[in-house]
């Protein structure tokens, strides 16, 4: 299994490119599974979930291309199987798109209950009742979902989620897209990703009103036709390398990202003592020689402050001046990254969903191990600004989320290099 190594004490300084945003990648992708012709999307990074999610589509019967500017192109006209097996599903949390998709277009499917990050429970409960709402019946055994729409096309329907949920607003949008009437969906999460996919979906001929609000409303149409669509940047990614500037008390300039869409982190950003630049073209942030303040979090739904952002935010304080909380809303168990970074010498207590960080001098090198996407990101950002080297094991995680970590931190100046897992040792019976 590859490793990271990271030696800290580097200032960083240069300029990234915001690579295509993951979480809007794989939706867009997903909902060629509405299309009789095919749909290319552009400005896909290359991730692991990209690869695993191209691999399910295959399997379903899509055929894929990659041009030579590496937009892929799906053609799913000729679609053979409706089953999403689990060796497929287990590893990615938004396998679970192709339910809607496959269900609004053939009246039935098959999709394995997915995996992914074990950042605490996130049930797919809400997807199936909205789907329930719109006429499908739907049986859960043997770690399946089993849908099928008697009568053959799902009807429109109000459906309230209870929480807002970015992967039940997509499912259900996509559903809805070729349900018979109107569906208004309410209470539906505003991330730019969902505004992404429906930007997709209404360039391939459905019509969709309200994305980006709390409530969207969706005209079903008798069928969907490909398109040309390109992906939003990562506002992730780009808001993980200004953390990075910061606590190296650098400079990074990231091209290509919306500010817009990263709103709340840099409010906190500038809170802890950095000068944030924003442009039409990106965002630069440049820490001054002075310490870096300790800043409060409360993590919850877009427009406010990304979960996603949170293990980030942890790393920053525990090299920060003073004493900051910051309460997870979104997910429970997503503090894993906190005994690893523990090990590295930051001083953090955790309370139910709070942590309690108290800045200190410095972090020391040490062999850590990344347990899920964002923690990945966490530990790379400790072994930057930590004396000594640190060793992150289970990288596994970062590759579904980061393209190329290593390559664009590199070329802002960071020490970090990636180490081939060993080959598999051969037993010849004698």
């Amino acid at each position: 299994m590859d490793k990271l190594l990271v030696r800290g004490g580097q200032r960083l300084d240069g300029e990234i490119h915001a690579s295509g945003a993951k979480n809007a990648a794989l939706p867009a992708l997903i909902a060629s599974l509405l299309a009789d012709s095919p749909l290319q999307v552009g400005n896909i990074p290359h991730l692991r979930d990209i690869t695993t999610t191209l691999e399910l589509l295959q399997h379903l019967g899509a055929s894929v291309q990659v041009d030579e500017k590496l937009a892929i192109q799906v053609d799913a006209s000729q679609l053979r199987v409706l089953r999403a097996p689990y060796k497929l599903v287990r590893t990615m949390r938004a396998s679970i798109l192709v339910l809607g998709p496959l269900l609004a277009r053939f009246g039935e499917a098959e999709v394995s209950l997915p995996g992914g990050c074990a950042i605490g429970s996130r049930p797919v409960n809400l997807h199936i009742k909205g789907l329930e709402m719109m006429g499908a019946e739907v049986d859960i055994a043997g770690g399946y979902i089993r849908a099928r729409v008697p009568g053959g096309r799902l009807q429109g329907a109000r459906i309230l989620f209870d929480t807002s949920t970015v992967t039940g607003t997509e499912n259900l949008m996509m559903a809805a897209t070729l349900a018979e009437g109107v569906t208004v969906l309410e209470n539906t999460a505003r991330e730019p990703e969902v505004v992404d996919l429906a930007r997709c979906l209404v360039s391939m001929g459905a019509k969709i009103e309200g994305a980006g609000s709390d409530i969207i409303r969706i005209q079903g149409v008798r069928k969907l036709h490909g398109a040309v669509h390109h992906v939003i940047p990562d506002r992730i990614e780009a808001a993980t390398y200004l953390v990075a500037a910061a606590v190296t008390r650098g400079r990074i300039r990231v091209r290509g990202v919306k500010a817009l869409f990263l709103d709340a982190v840099i409010g906190k950003l500038r809170e802890a003592g950095a000068s944030v630049d924003v442009a039409a073209d990106g965002v630069e942030l440049r820490m001054p020689d002075a310490p870096i303040q300790a800043v409060d979090i409360r993590t919850a739904p877009f427009p406010a402050f990304p979960t996603d952002m949170q293990a980030q935010f942890v790393l920053l304080n525990s090299i920060a001046h003073g004493t900051a909380t910051i309460t997870e809303t979104v997910f429970d168990n997503r503090f894993m990254h906190v005994q690893e970074l523990q090990r590295m010498g930051a001083q953090i207590e955790i309370r139910g969903n709070t942590v309690f960080v108290h800045g200190v001098d410095h972090l020391s090198g040490a062999q850590v191990m990344a347990t899920d996407l964002r923690a990945s990101a966490c530990l790379v950002l400790a072994g930057l600004v930590a004396e000594g080297e640190t060793a992150i094991d289970r990288i596994y995680h970062i590759d579904r989320g980061y393209e190329s970590i290593e390559e664009k931190l590199t070329q802002c100046g960071a020490h970090i290099r990636r180490i081939p897992a060993p080959p598999a040792a051969i037993s010849v019976a004698g």
